[in-house]
């Protein structure tokens, strides 16, 4: 079986200021749409033919920023220079760059809102 992970959601309480930091960290781009009570910022140009999940940030009652529970990895080049993206918009490092053996690297970080994310590399 493939891997089934396809979709994740990062919950925000402010959709606009969550934008500006993935933006800004990962380079990202995102499309803005609404789903009945649901405010969401889906990465742009996702698609099930492509190498990654999809994903969103969401807006929306129930959805409460939170450093317990699943934890999200966002693949980069260098986790390091990552990090340092991180720091600058706001995020904050709680794991720095850590070697995982022949995996690679990781480090965790919370974003401005207090989300539990996590970067890796094989670098």
């Amino acid at each position: 079986m493939a891997n089934p992970v396809n979709w994740f959601e990062i919950p925000t309480k402010d959709l606009e200021k969550a934008i500006a930091f993935y933006s800004e960290v990962f380079g990202v781009s995102f499309e803005k749409t609404e789903m009945g009570p649901l405010h969401m910022a889906m990465i742009a140009g996702s698609d099930r033919e492509t190498y990654g999940a999809t994903g969103a940030l969401v807006q929306a009652d129930g959805y409460v920023p939170s450093a317990n529970g699943s934890v999200v990895y966002f693949g980069c080049d260098d986790v390091e220079i990552s990090l340092k993206k991180v720091e600058k918009a706001g995020g904050k490092t709680i794991q720095p760059k850590t070697s995982i053996g022949e995996y690679g690297f990781a480090a965790h970080f919370l974003d401005p809102e207090g989300n539990h994310v996590a970067l890796h590399s094989m670098q």
